[in-house]
């Protein structure tokens, strides 16, 4: 008998807690992506979206507590060059090999493997990034929107943890190794 109402705690602890656990899928058409990549002796640089291929967070007890997102690398855009010819060529030179080598790597991916949370709405999401085949950790503040279902993140990364090695031929046009993120994620 003991053994039978020791199963039946065991079924109903382990049936709450799969309830309370809860996967949302993320809204690839309402999310965004914007990269920023500066000059590193002046001001200027360049700016574009890049899109999500799926995505979702986990939310155990009314709180966000993991998740994961693919961003689809073929889906980089420019934003600042109004010359068609010009933008078309930064884009393609953007997928090379010395920066995100898209044809090799068409997805990068973030992997969200905690949340602590500052305040109802605020955190500091850890995170294992991978682009180009190489995955880091990183760690970045972070609002939540429960109401309007949204998340919002700034953050920069090092390029050259990621193998992302482009290096100008000219001082004055050489650019930064940071790379800054401006993500919006709507469920």
């Amino acid at each position: 008998m003991r053994k039978i109402i020791m199963l039946f705690v065991y079924v109903f602890c382990l049936s709450t807690q799969i309830k309370a656990q809860e996967k949302l899928n993320i809204n690839i058409e309402k999310s965004t992506i914007k990269w920023i990549g500066e000059y590193t002796f002046h001001f200027g640089g360049h700016d574009g979206f890049i899109s999500f291929k799926d995505g979702f967070f986990i939310k155990t007890n009314d709180v966000i507590t993991g998740g994961e997102f693919v961003i689809d690398m073929n889906s980089i855009t420019n934003t600042d060059i109004k010359n068609a010819e010009a933008n078309k060529g930064l884009v393609n030179h953007l997928k090379d090999p010395d920066f995100f080598d898209v044809p090799k790597y068409p997805t990068a991916k973030l992997e969200i493997t905690s949340v602590e949370y500052f305040e109802n709405k605020k955190g500091r999401i850890h995170a294992n990034m991978t682009i180009k085949g190489v995955t880091k950790p990183i760690k970045f503040n972070t609002e939540f929107n429960y109401e309007e279902k949204k998340m919002f993140a700034r953050f920069k990364i090092d390029r050259r943890d990621w193998n992302v090695s482009y290096k100008s031929k000219f001082k004055n046009s050489a650019i930064s190794d940071a790379i800054g993120f401006e993500v919006t994620i709507k469920l």
